[in-house]
C-alpha cells in the first residue's frame, strides 16, 4: 500500500477538496435553480437529522480506526488490522441497522412538530438508505487514512460529487411535476447515490490491496475480541463528542429558527424561504475555505501526536503556528471576496441578490471557523478531544440561545439567525486558543495579526475599487470575474511583500518533514 508523507498526503487532500468544494457548488448552483429557495429550504432541513444521524452511526470510528490501524501496520500485524475492520463494521453495522429504524419511525414526528413544515417528511424519508452506505465508507477511510494512504478518501470523494452532481439535475426534474417536496426529496436521492458510488470505489480499491483475506472467518475474527473493542471506544468516544454536539446543534438549528421566525410573525413558507437562503446559499459559501484547513488538520493530527510523544515542544509550537498562518492566509482573501462581492456572487450563483446582506454580516467572522478546524485537532493530538468537547458544547448553547433570542425579535428575523451562527464561530474558536495557549504555552505574535488585518483591509479597498470602475463594458458575470482575479492578485502580492509567507518557507514547507 503507497503511503505519503505529511506534505503529499495534505497536498492531495488539499487538491480533491478543492475540486470537491467546486463540484459541491456546482451541485447548488443546479440545485438553487431547479428547486428554488422553498425547495433548498425543504433540502436543507432533512440535511441536520442526516449528520446527526451519520454522527451517531460512525461515533468517531474513522479517527480511532486510522489510529489503531497505523500503530498494527507499524509492527506489520495484518492479523490485528483484520480484527479491527471486522470489529469496526461490526459495531457500525449494528449502529445502522438502530438508527435507520429510528428514522422510520421519528421522520413523520420531526417533520411535522419540530420542523414546522410536514413537506420535509419526504426528504427526510430518502435520507435513509444513506446510514448504512456510510457507515461501511467511513470504515474504509479510516483504514487508508491509517495506512497513509490518503488517494482513496480524496478520490472516493471527486467521484462522490460526480455522480451527485450527474444526478441531482436528473432526479429533481423527475419529481418535480409531482410537487417541491418530492424534488426536493429527488435532489436527496442523488447524494445517497454519489455516497455509493463512493463506496462502491473503496470496496473495489480494498479488495484489490488488501494483505489478508478478511471474509474468511469473519464471525470467529469478533468473538472474544473485548479489547480491540475497548480500545476503539477509548478513542473513538471522546472524538465523537465534539462531532456529536455539532451536529446535535445543527439538528435543533432549522427547529429554533422556524420556531423563532414564527414567534416573530413570519409565515412559514416565508421563514422556509429565508432559512434555506441562510443554509442553501450564504453558509456553503463562508464554509468554501474549510477544504484547506480539513486538509491541514487531518495531517496535523498525528504529526502533533509524533511530536508530543517524541516531548518535542519546539516542533509542535512550529507546526501550530504554520497550522494557523496557512488557515488565516487562505480564509483572508476568501473574506475579501464574499464582502466586496457578495451582491454580484449571489446574483450569478443563485439569482438570490437578496442573500448578500446576510453574507456582508457573516463574511468578516468567517476568519475564526477557518481557525477551528486546526486548533481542535490540536487539542485531540495533545490529548484534550474532552476540553474540546466542552468548547463545542459551550459554543452551541450559546448559538442557539442567540438563534431564539435574535431571530425571534421582529426588528431581525432571519438577520438575527445570521449574527447568532457567527457569535458560535468567534466563541469556540476563542476558547479553543485558549485551551492551547493554557496547555502548551502557545501564543501568536500580534505583528504577523497587524500584517494581516493590514493586508485585508487594503484587498478590501482596493477590490471595492475594482467593483465600482473597471471593467463596466464587460458582462456582468466576466466583469466579476475578472475583478475578483485581479483581487487575488493584489492579495497574494501583499502576502509575500508584508513577508506573511516567503519564498525561504515555501521551500521549506515543500520539504518532507
Amino acid at each position: 500500500m503507497t503511503k505519503q508523507s505529511f506534505l503529499k498526503g495534505t497536498i492531495i487532500l488539499i487538491v480533491a477538496g478543492f475540486f470537491t468544494k467546486l463540484l459541491g457548488f456546482i451541485n447548488r448552483i443546479v440545485m438553487a435553480r431547479i428547486l428554488g429557495p422553498e425547495g433548498v429550504g425543504l433540502y436543507m432541513m432533512a440535511i441536520p437529522t442526516m449528520l446527526l444521524l451519520l454522527t451517531l452511526t460512525q461515533m468517531g470510528l474513522p479517527v480511532a480506526i486510522a489510529k489503531l490501524v497505523a500503530e498494527a501496520e507499524a509492527r506489520n500485524e495484518s492479523h490485528r488490522i483484520k480484527k479491527i475492520l471486522a470489529v469496526s463494521l461490526a459495531m457500525t453495522a449494528v449502529l445502522s441497522v438502530i438508527f435507520t429504524i429510528s428514522l422510520v419511525l421519528l421522520a413523520p414526528i420531526i417533520a411535522t412538530t419540530l420542523l414546522t413544515d410536514t413537506r420535509a417528511i419526504y426528504a427526510l424519508y430518502a435520507v435513509i438508505p444513506i446510514v448504512p452506505i456510510i457507515a461501511v465508507s467511513s470504515v474504509l477511510r479510516g483504514y487508508f487514512q491509517g495506512l497513509q494512504n490518503m488517494k482513496p478518501t480524496a478520490y472516493g470523494q471527486v467521484i462522490e460529487q460526480i455522480v451527485r452532481i450527474t444526478l441531482v439535475a436528473v432526479l429533481s426534474l423527475a419529481f418535480l411535476p409531482l410537487g417541491i417536496e418530492y424534488a426536493a426529496a429527488g435532489a436527496m436521492l442523488s447524494a445517497i447515490c454519489g455516497e455509493l458510488a463512493s463506496l462502491l470505489y473503496l470496496v473495489f480499491l480494498f479488495k484489490s490491496k488488501k494483505s489478508f483475506r478478511f471474509r474468511r472467518n469473519f464471525f470467529s475474527t469478533i468473538k472474544g475480541e473485548k479489547k480491540t473493542f475497548s480500545d476503539l471506544l477509548t478513542i473513538a468516544l471522546p472524538t465523537t463528542g465534539s462531532r456529536l454536539i455539532g451536529t446535535t446543534a445543527l439538528f435543533f438549528e432549522p427547529i429554533v429558527v422556524a420556531q423563532s421566525l414564527a414567534l416573530a410573525g413570519t409565515a412559514t413558507a416565508i421563514a422556509t424561504q429565508q432559512y434555506g437562503l441562510l443554509v442553501g446559499y450564504v453558509v456553503p459559501l463562508l464554509t468554501l475555505p474549510t477544504f484547506i484547513t480539513y486538509s491541514l488538520s487531518v495531517s496535523l493530527l498525528p504529526n502533533l501526536s509524533e511530536a508530543v510523544a517524541q516531548q518535542k515542544h519546539t516542533l509542535v509550537h512550529h507546526r501550530l503556528e504554520q497550522a494557523i498562518r496557512i488557515s488565516l492566509l487562505s480564509g483572508g482573501i476568501c473574506v475579501v471576496v464574499l464582502y466586496v462581492f457578495a451582491s454580484e456572487l449571489m446574483t450569478i450563483m443563485y439569482h438570490a441578490p437578496e442573500a448578500a446582506a446576510m453574507l456582508k454580516i457573516m463574511a468578516p467572522f468567517a476568519l475564526f471557523l477557518y481557525l477551528q478546524g486546526p486548533l481542535q485537532a490540536a487539542l485531540q493530538a495533545l490529548n484534550y478531544a474532552r476540553v474540546s468537547m466542552m468548547n463545542s458544547l459551550i459554543g452551541a448553547i450559546i448559538k442557539t440561545g442567540a438563534i431564539f433570542a435574535l431571530a425571534s425579535n421582529p426588528s431581525f428575523g432571519i438577520i438575527g439567525a445570521a449574527l447568532a451562527i457567527v457569535v458560535g464561530f468567534v466563541l469556540v474558536t476563542m476558547l479553543h486558543f485558549a485551551s492551547i495557549a493554557k496547555t502548551t504555552g502557545f501564543f501568536f505574535h500580534i505583528r504577523p495579526i497587524f500584517k494581516l488585518f493590514l493586508l485585508i483591509v487594503l484587498t478590501c479597498l482596493s477590490a471595492q475599487f475594482f467593483n465600482d470602475s473597471l471593467f463596466h463594458s464587460l458582462s456582468y458575470t466576466i466583469r466579476t470575474g475578472l475583478n475578483i482575479s485581479l483581487t487575488a492578485c493584489i492579495y497574494i502580492a501583499g502576502m509575500f511583500a508584508l513577508r506573511l509567507f516567503t519564498k525561504e518557507e515555501l521551500r521549506l514547507f515543500m520539504r518532507k518533514k
